[in-house]
């Protein structure tokens, strides 16, 4: 039940993502051709006006075949002959309906909790280690660099950190102090040392305003968090093994949802839920980056088309989408490899 609910709700990701593309796509007057959910062989299809609606074999996708998307074309709906900020609306509609998809699941998962945290110190275990240098008030404000605006940031700040003893900076009194370089307590994890974190914080009571709050907040600091991923995979910070591709996220899946089973059917939905957030808002981000072959990569080109009021010859747009597309398959082979590697033998070659 848990593999199909997780099956279903990555294919609500595509579903809504593609869903983004062709409604604004409709409501922009293109023609659409074909709207699939998967990939490969079809399973079935229908066809109601000009567009076939398919579903296909494999659920690791989907498409939005549009009228002269990659090919010149006569047709006065296609894709190609539509206004260049109509363009932009289409290609960009399907990240933001991934983002906007991340919203909903948080306020799924945030409306369940019976109260939220807050970034002011409330108390410390016995023989804390922070507590020599933290007090009972101060309001977390940066660890390591990375600006604390709730709860989530602060577990992210500790899961990425890159010294036991980073700088952290708080509000004490409505002053913003700089403490330094922090002393953090630790544990050994099979000869590994981990950060563990000694103290607690306040409370948050739950009404109409909190859960506005915490659901934004908790869903720009997920964008925040994929974005810092980014950003540390192309500065060194992260490496090749911090990837996953399908099969890690599978395995990812998994153990949340087995660890969830521990107590309830409902905690292991809900561990799954908030990996296919991180996921939905990851696949919206990653997508507008300037790649080629992503929505980004068009977004690009529609951009230098806007600038200088004339396109890209499709000729050359589609040959470096296409090389695009080739660079992007071995590089997910190279991942997928990685993570049966690290199924397997528990570490991989990166």
């Amino acid at each position: 039940m848990l593999i199909i609910i997780g099956v279903l709700l990555f294919e609500l990701i595509v579903l809504i993502h593609e869903g983004g593309h062709f409604v604004s796509a409709k409501l922009s007057g293109v023609k659409v051709n074909e709207f699939a959910l998967g990939m490969g062989p079809k399973l079935f299809s229908f066809t109601k006006g000009e567009t076939k609606y398919s579903l296909r074999l494999l659920p690791i996708g989907g498409f939005c075949s549009m009228e002269g998307e990659d090919e010149d074309s006569d047709d006065p709906r296609a894709f190609g002959n539509k206004a260049v900020w109509k363009r932009i609306i289409i290609v960009a509609a399907g990240a933001v309906m991934n983002i906007v998809l991340g919203l909903v699941m948080t306020l799924i998962l945030v409306l369940q909790q019976p109260f939220y945290a807050s970034t002011t110190i409330a108390a410390f275990d016995d023989n804390s280690v922070t507590s020599n240098s933290i007090q009972i008030g101060d309001r977390l404000e940066e660890i390591d660099g990375y600006a604390i605006w709730n709860a989530r940031d602060i577990t992210f700040a500790l899961g990425t950190c890159q010294s036991f003893s980073p700088d952290i900076k708080v509000n004490r009194n409505g002053q913003s102090i700089d403490l330094g370089n922090v002393p953090l307590a630790t544990y050994d994890n099979n000869g590994t040392k981990q950060i563990v974190r000694d103290f607690y914080v306040e409370r948050v009571d739950k009404n109409f305003f909190s859960v506005c709050g915490e659901t934004i907040g908790q869903t720009v600091s997920t964008v925040r968090m994929v974005w810092a991923s980014l950003i540390g995979l192309v500065t060194g910070k992260f490496g090749f093994n911090d990837m996953s591709g399908p099969v890690g996220v599978a395995s990812a899946v998994t153990t949340v949802a087995s660890a969830g089973l521990e107590s309830s059917f409902l905690d292991a939905f809900n561990n799954i839920l908030n990996v296919m957030m991180i996921i939905t808002i990851n696949l919206g981000i990653f997508n507008l980056l300037p790649i080629p072959a992503l929505d980004g990569g068009r977004l690009f080109f529609l951009l230098i088309e806007l600038i200088r009021r004339k396109p890209i010859p499709q000729k050359y747009e589609g040959a470096i989408h296409a090389a695009g597309f080739a660079l992007l398959m071995v590089f997910m082979l190279a991942v997928t490899f990685n993570d049966i590697m690290r199924i397997v033998t528990g570490s991989g070659f990166g």
